[in-house]
This record gives structure tokens, C-alpha cells and sequence, in this order.
């Protein structure tokens, strides 16, 4: 279970500061200001860190299908380069960013647009995405992307969604780069408290952190953004958590955070090819709270059965002997 939240409640008016945000600043004549253009809210997106935002705006497209469907466009930017999701060695954005900016985009709609309070917490249950190789090209800027987001199977609790799933097709340019889907639960924060149950004492205890794998072996440059530390096992790995990394511990958690899950399954597969890894598929299911005081087991193994000329690996994480996270990657040949 990976689980998003942004806590609000210590700080007063925030919930109205948001939503004020959300609106123009500016209400006069903007014919001469075309490309004005801003993040949504960080509060929205559950981040500290303004320049962690990769949205940019959003509108609502109505009902689909009058099955209760609703559907919105996002559009979000993409930077040539960032401090985490960096370019591949061939000059392409990291796969990873469809990822991020598909947890965002269902962040952001749940609280903007489908009333989820933000104290509430967001359990992730699933995320999957695909992407086109030439679409993820670097360019001379940076990239503007367009989301088509349907928000389907909405359950709700009285006026407040308990569950939706987000599909999403993204555009760049007008050409589908990249699909993906997302499969959300929330909870009040007094269920949320008695969901955790010891596990928000242990969130204060965290493991030591642990040495990295070279960062070579992973495809990363340096050991601050390696998240697997080395076992006497053949293709096994033991999470490494640093919880003031500044990317994947934006904001203080009391888990380890669903990004840094599929960082690793991402850092598993380039060591299993030997280095170098292109994710252009990663579907992922989140069955348990990964806790900060336990060892986490990352195992990879081949899928048989594939003919695509890509590689297709599981990866496993397991603490307490029972599975939190399994990932396929789908790695370009």
C-alpha cells in the first residue's frame, strides 16, 4: 500500500489558501500576457517543494458516457532537467516522470475537483503506465504535456469519494506519448490513525541507512539517489531508505513513499541487464505499508512467455516475509 499525504491540520487557513490559489490572480484583460503560466497549488499534489510541481493547470471536461464518469484535461511541464528525474544517457526524459506526473494529476483532482478534504489520506493501491521511447525526447525546451484524465468506478461516503480509478492518456505536441492508470483509496486521518496502528510509532525509529550499490550498476550517477544496498544473494536487494532525501522524503512520511518503491523496481532491473534500463512500461501494485523500521527484500526475476523484444522482469518487495509491492518492468530492448 503506498500512501500520499500532505499534513494540514498544524497549519491554520491552508485548505483556503489552496483553493484561493487555484483561481486567476488576475481577473483583467489577459490578451497581452498569452503564456502566462503557473503550478497548480503544491498543496494540491501533496509537496513541500514548489519546484517538485509538474502541473500546471486543469479543466473540467464534464461527464463521460453518463455512467458518472468525469473527465478533465491536465497539462503539465516537464523539465530538460531535474535533480531526481534525470535524462537518460540517450538525451530522453526518465520514463519515471510519466509516473510522477500521473500521481499528481489524481491528486490533484481528487481534492480540486472531487472534494477530498486535503487532511484526508490518499492510498494508492495501483499504478501502471506505457510510453513511446521518441516521445520522451529532450528538447530545446521544456516539455508541455497535455493529460486526458477520466475518473471512473467513483465510490462514494456521503459527499466525499472513498475510491476512484484515474485513466489517463497523455499528449505532447497533439501525440499520444503515453497512457497510464491509477487506482486510489482515502481515508479521514482518525481512520488513518487507527489503520497505521504501531506503525506511526515505528515511522519515528527509521533503519540506519544503509551503503549503496555502485551507482553505475543502477544507472544513476550518485550514491544519493541509489535506493538498493547490496546482499550476499543472487539478484536480491535490501531497500535503502534515506529519509532526508530531498526528492523521494519531500514532506515527512510514516512509510516509505510508493516513488521510492518504483525507483527501486526501476534500479533492480538496470543492475539484472547490467547498467542500463529504459522502463517504457511499469505496471505496480501496492498490497502492504512499507514500514520505515524493517528491512525491505527487493527480488527481480525474468516473466517468460514474452516475444516483444523487450525484457519483461517482477520485481518483488518483501518485509516480514510477506509481499508490499510487486512491479512488472517492461524495459526497451
Amino acid at each position: 500500500m503506498s500512501t500520499s499525504t500532505f499534513r494540514v491540520e498544524d497549519v491554520p487557513g491552508v485548505a483556503e489558501v489552496a483553493v484561493r490559489l487555484a483561481k486567476p490572480l488576475f481577473t483583467g484583460d489577459l490578451s497581452h500576457y498569452p503564456t502566462l503560466t503557473t503550478t497548480v497549488p503544491k498543496e494540491f499534489v501533496h509537496r513541500a517543494a514548489v519546484a517538485e510541481v509538474m502541473l500546471t493547470g486543469w479543466e473540467d471536461k464534464g461527464d463521460r458516457g453518463g455512467r458518472g464518469d468525469r473527465r478533465f484535461e491536465v497539462t503539465a511541464q516537464w523539465p530538460r532537467s531535474h535533480s531526481f528525474f534525470t535524462p537518460t544517457p540517450d538525451n530522453r526524459h526518465d520514463p519515471l516522470i510519466v509516473a510522477e506526473t500521473i500521481r499528481q494529476a489524481g491528486l490533484l483532482l481528487s481534492h480540486a475537483e472531487l472534494g477530498v478534504p486535503l487532511a484526508h489520506r490518499f492510498l494508492m493501491g495501483d499504478l501502471s503506465f506505457t510510453a513511446q521511447p521518441s516521445g520522451l525526447l529532450v528538447g530545446d525546451a521544456p516539455a508541455a504535456v497535455s493529460m486526458d484524465v477520466v475518473c471512473k468506478n467513483i465510490k462514494w461516503r456521503g459527499s466525499i469519494p472513498s475510491e476512484v480509478r484515474f485513466e489517463t492518456v497523455i499528449r505532447r505536441d497533439g501525440r499520444i506519448i503515453a497512457t497510464g492508470s491509477a487506482f486510489c483509496t482515502y481515508t479521514s486521518p482518525a481512520v488513518y490513525r487507527r489503520l497505521r496502528g504501531n506503525g506511526l510509532a515505528a515511522a519515528q525509529r527509521p533503519l540506519p541507512l544503509t551503503a549503496p550499490v555502485p551507482p553505475q550498476s543502477v544507472g544513476r550517477m550518485s550514491p544519493i539517489d541509489v535506493v538498493l544496498s547490496p546482499l550476499n544473494e543472487l539478484d536480491c536487494w535490501q531497500l535503502r531508505v534515506n529519509t532526508r532525501h530531498p526528492v523521494l522524503f519531500d514532506h515527512p512520511v510514516d512509510h516509505v513513499p510508493g516513488m521510492l518503491l518504483l525507483e527501486a523496481a526501476r534500479q533492480a532491473a538496470a543492475a539484472f541487464l547490467g547498467g542500463d534500463c529504459l522502463p517504457v512500461g511499469m505496471t505496480s501494485e501496492f498490497t502492504r505499508f512499507a514500514e520505515l523500521d524493517e528491512p525491505c527484500l527487493i527480488q527481480i526475476c525474468v516473466l517468460p512467455g514474452t516475444a516483444d523484444g523487450r525484457e519483461h522482469l517482477l520485481v518483488t518487495g518483501r518485509q516480514r516475509g510477506e509481499t508490499v509491492f510487486t512491479s512488472t518492468v517492461v524495459a526497451a530492448a
